[in-house]
């Protein structure tokens, strides 16, 4: 386990608490370790402090702030194994996923250590009207103030990270909230910065349950709160949170469509790759399937005939793909959802932990294997007369985050693009394909607001307009 103080990173140093939790391994229930069970008081002395150096925070150098985001880089990679290890124990998910997160993260804090040296604004030409001869005018970008963020428990490390990274290249303070199963990973992580930042109390964080994170996202005086999680938390932040600026990156139900010219072993592949990858618990794995009629039969052959290719078991073997749900509410959640569909399954059932990749056929609307977020090894399987009818599909759900097209013809990818009520739209690859440089966000449901260091630093920053009168 890692080596970093007890209690929380509150204000310069670290705080204990009265309670602590264990942290289990989802595959065998064995106690990896514990964690402190942070309060609503404790959020709120959180937001003290954080308000306390935000002026000290935003006047650091922009030289400081790239060099100690690429120093939290350089300490990530030094640590590498040790992190993808301690992931595997904290979320269960197979060590082939926690190494893409670790990677992923890595890139994310480089990226938004580019993004200091790009916080510039512009003059405006105030001379357009005669009221605004003689006058000069620019504007500038300033941090928006103390952020909160609040990550998932499916990518504890990046999730964390695309909050706080952003904001120290804002020149934000930043307080994050884990979810309360997999607060180790981002302990640490914090630990790190802590430990090279030259405001320690820059970067706070604070565990504990929603009246931990209420206490934090009502509190009047931060400038943003961060969110990733579900709708329907997310939904309640931003009304409880208002007028505060909130940022939210929220469930999905990503779609697959395969159209007639698609090459059929790339889409299935997709598939299985798509669908089943950190056990199916990702915002944009693969759930629903459109493959229009006149190739439906042969592809679900193709799918059907390698669903045993995918490795289920224990997620510390570099083989395995599919292992333990989060924790048992979810995987009887999952199964429940697959009881109650009333589609044909294929594949599927419980191995001792672990749900067994399940592929659902016929999966009418109305049911919530197919109308909400499944977050599940389980993907499901419709036919469709035609492309139109796929993309009528597809918009029809309250979510929109990404959506993929599987295709030869450009006319089909562009309409895609164009007609696809979605965030972002993938062409001939999984709609899990996520570069951390690229905008990434959705549509109704699926939140508002975008990630990608570029663009979180845009959000985590306001305008500051300049008129002088020489």
């Amino acid at each position: 386990m890692p080596d970093y103080p007890d209690g929380l990173p509150i204000g310069a140093g670290w705080t204990s608490t009265v309670d602590t939790s264990d942290v289990v391994f989802p595959y065998d229930g064995s106690v990896i370790g514990t964690a402190p069970i942070g309060t609503p008081e404790l959020a709120t002395r959180a937001v003290d402090e954080a308000v306390a150096v935000a002026r000290e925070v935003a006047s650091l150098p922009s030289r400081t702030r790239r060099t100690l985001l690429n120093d939290v880089a350089s300490a990530l990679q030094e640590r590498r194994e040790e992190f993808e290890n301690l992931l595997v124990l904290e979320t269960g998910k197979p060590l082939v996923d926690c190494r893409v997160e670790v990677a992923r993260t890595i890139v994310t804090w480089e990226a938004a250590a580019e993004e200091v040296s790009r916080l510039h604004g512009e003059t405006v030409p105030l001379d357009l009207l005669p009221s605004g001869d003689g006058l000069v005018g620019f504007w500038k970008r300033k941090p928006i103030g103390v952020v909160v963020g609040i990550a998932g428990f499916n990518y504890p490390l990046l999730l964390a990270s695309h909050k706080i990274a952003p904001a120290i290249a804002a020149g934000c303070p930043v307080i994050v909230k884990p979810a309360p199963q997999t607060p180790l990973t981002t302990l640490w992580l914090v630990h790190l910065i802590r430990e090279i930042a030259p405001v320690p109390a820059m970067v706070q964080l604070i565990t504990g349950d929603a009246s931990v994170g209420a206490a934090l996202t009502t509190d009047r005086r931060i400038g943003a709160v961060s969110f990733t999680g579900s709708a329907a938390v997310g939904h309640r932040i931003a009304r409880d949170a208002a007028p505060t600026k909130t940022l939210l990156e929220l469930g999905s139900n990503a779609a697959l469509v395969v159209a007639e010219d698609a090459d059929l072993d790339a889409a299935a592949d997709a598939v299985l790759r798509g669908g089943f990858y950190a056990s199916g618990q990702a915002c944009i794995s693969v759930q629903r399937v459109l493959v229009v009629a006149s190739v439906a039969s042969d592809f679900t052959e193709r799918v059907l005939a390698r669903l045993d290719e995918v490795v289920v078991g224990d997620p510390r073997d570099e083989k395995t793909r599919v292992s333990a749900l989060i924790d048992p509410a979810s995987t009887d959640r999952v199964a429940t959802w697959i009881e109650k569909s009333g589609a044909r399954q294929v594949g599927g059932g419980v191995e001792g932990t672990v749900l067994r990749p399940t592929v659902l056929l016929d999966v009418p609307d109305g049911v919530e294997a197919w109308d909400e977020e499944i977050f599940g090894p389980v993907v499901c399987l419709r036919t469709v007369s035609d492309v139109d009818e796929a993309f009528a599909a597809v918009n029809a759900s309250r979510y929109g985050l990404h959506a993929s097209v599987y295709s030869r013809s450009l006319r089909t990818a562009f309409r895609a693009l164009d007609e696809l009520d979605v965030g972002g739209v993938v062409v001939n690859e999984v709609p899990g394909f996520r570069s951390d440089t690229m905008p990434y966000g959705g549509v109704k449901d699926s939140g508002i607001g975008r990630e990608g260091p570029r663009f979180a630093v845009e959000e985590l920053t306001v305008t500051r307009m300049a008129v002088l009168r020489p």
